[in-house]
């Protein structure tokens, strides 16, 4: 006679785990911040983002030849295809500068994003 097995509870309790997890991630709500790629350099080259606050970054590629944005300090790197978008998820931030660069033309993709709290001064153009 066979003894008693952990392994349909198992099964069980990873495919709940595999349904509870998606509806940890980004909500509808999130906000969107855009940012592009053109002629390998990023536009616009600064961004103004919320602190304190998760949000959606849609970053479309108008170059036939792929860019990768990447961010030492906001941990994130993702190549953007030709001709194409990626979304990358980030924060929530604390107030401050993070610089950005396109990996693959880093002479002439640069960029920083700064992370502001809700009533802060806006940035002045130049």
């Amino acid at each position: 006679m066979r003894g008693w097995s952990w392994a349909p509870l198992l099964g069980l309790a990873s495919g709940l785990l595999v349904t509870v997890v998606p509806l940890s991630g980004a909500q509808a709500d999130d906000p969107v911040v855009r940012l592009g790629v053109r002629d390998h350099r990023f536009e616009p080259s600064e961004l103004e983002v919320p602190a304190g606050v998760k949000f959606k970054l849609i970053v479309h590629n108008y170059d036939p030849s792929p860019e990768e944005f990447e961010s030492v300090e906001l941990r994130r790197e993702k190549v953007v295809p030709g001709n194409d978008e990626v979304v990358v998820y980030i924060g929530p931030l604390k107030a401050g500068t993070y610089p950005f660069f396109g990996d693959f033309h880093q002479d002439t993709a640069q960029g920083r994003m700064t992370a502001k709290e809700p009533g802060a001064a806006p940035a002045v153009s130049k």
